[in-house]
């Protein structure tokens, strides 16, 4: 979409169940700064069904109004519905930028917009600002094993300015209820775009412990474990601290641990409190996705390993014997509260 007259930044309001998405309201965040350099307004884009009573939600994180979709059509994602619907919404507003959470959905939903609007897409950023002169939109990405880092801009005749941002990497502002906004229904939209497809049925995992990206304390397990019999004092000092265990690709790939549990480039994006990494060598895969974390402990038998060069303290030792003395003094403090 070409456009001379396009103002406004606007978020995928992407939700579940009832709940927004914590990408959804890390990118309300950081659309609220996008919004204040351009001197603009932030939107929302909010589709489902039933999700009337969640639209005053963008508003209490930041957003100054929320284009509302509320139809049997939008209950469950489908592409093209929810193409179809922002799609005519983006051509009759003519938003200057469009962000979407770097999620399952929207890196489905993200691309198919942009294609039908002519746009251009930077995806899986890490960073985003307005430059002062140009007013454009920068958008910074890792690239080559995420050891260089890009930054994109959007031609002047490609609008809006796109992009998908990793889950974890913004902050989200700090729950205002009070605050006011705008909610405009654009239901109507959706009674116009047949479905596809049906959705027969909904089979949703069950959620074990928190969200790593949401961990306040995570432990890092890696090759260094050495086998998946071998992940029990993972699993011990991760009980004893309240913790989440996060991983690298390897032990995945060997069928050690789950693959919701990989943290990097291609994995989650977290920033614990404490990150204590057990056996990791410090790829910058894994580097990429612990870069923020408060605190990282590395504990490995290799002193020049490269996850000693990010972390705050160091342990050159056997997991194997330095984790069960941990947990015996992790214990015996607790013991004594």
């Amino acid at each position: 979409m070409s456009c001379q007259q396009c103002h406004g930044v606007w978020v995928f309001a992407e939700q579940s169940d009832g709940r927004l998405s914590s990408a959804c309201l890390e990118l309300l965040g950081k659309g609220r700064e996008l919004a204040q350099s351009l001197q603009t307004q932030l939107s929302a884009v909010l589709l489902g069904s039933g999700v009337k009573t969640l639209a005053q939600e963008p508003i209490a994180y930041g957003a100054d109004q929320v284009y509302l979709a509320d139809h049997p059509n939008l209950a469950a994602y489908q592409t093209a519905t929810f193409t179809g619907v922002i799609v005519q919404q983006v051509i009759e507003s003519k938003p200057e930028i469009l962000l979407f959470g770097a999620t399952d959905i929207s890196r489905d939903l993200a691309p198919r917009v942009a294609k039908r609007l002519g746009a251009g897409l930077t995806a899986d950023c890490t960073d985003l600002v307005i430059d002062p002169k140009s007013k454009l939109l920068h958008a910074t990405k890792p690239g080559y094993g995420d050891s260089m880092m890009y930054t994109f801009v959007c031609p002047p005749q490609a609008r809006p300015q796109m992009a998908t941002v990793r889950p974890g990497v913004m902050k989200a502002l700090v729950k205002d209820a009070a605050r006011k906004g705008e909610i405009i229904d654009i239901s109507a939209r959706a009674a116009a775009h047949t479905e596809r497809v049906k959705v027969v049925k909904r089979v949703k995992e069950a959620q074990k412990g928190a969200k790593l990206e949401e961990a306040r304390i995570i432990v890092g397990a890696g090759m260094g474990v050495g086998s998946a019999e071998k992940f029990g004092v993972i699993h011990d000092l991760a009980e004893a601290l309240g913790a989440e265990i996060g991983t690298t690709k390897d032990p995945i790939d060997e069928g050690w641990i789950t693959g919701d549990r990989m943290i990097g480039q291609t994995g989650k994006t977290v920033k614990p409190e404490l990150y204590i990494a057990c056996g990791i060598s410090g790829a910058i895969q894994h580097i990429s996705g612990v870069w923020d974390s408060g605190t990282i402990v590395a504990i490995n038998t290799n002193p020049n390993a490269e996850i000693f060069q990010i972390a705050d303290y160091g342990i050159v030792g056997d997991l194997h014997e330095v984790l069960p003395a941990l947990i015996e003094v992790i214990n015996k403090r607790r013991q004594c509260v």
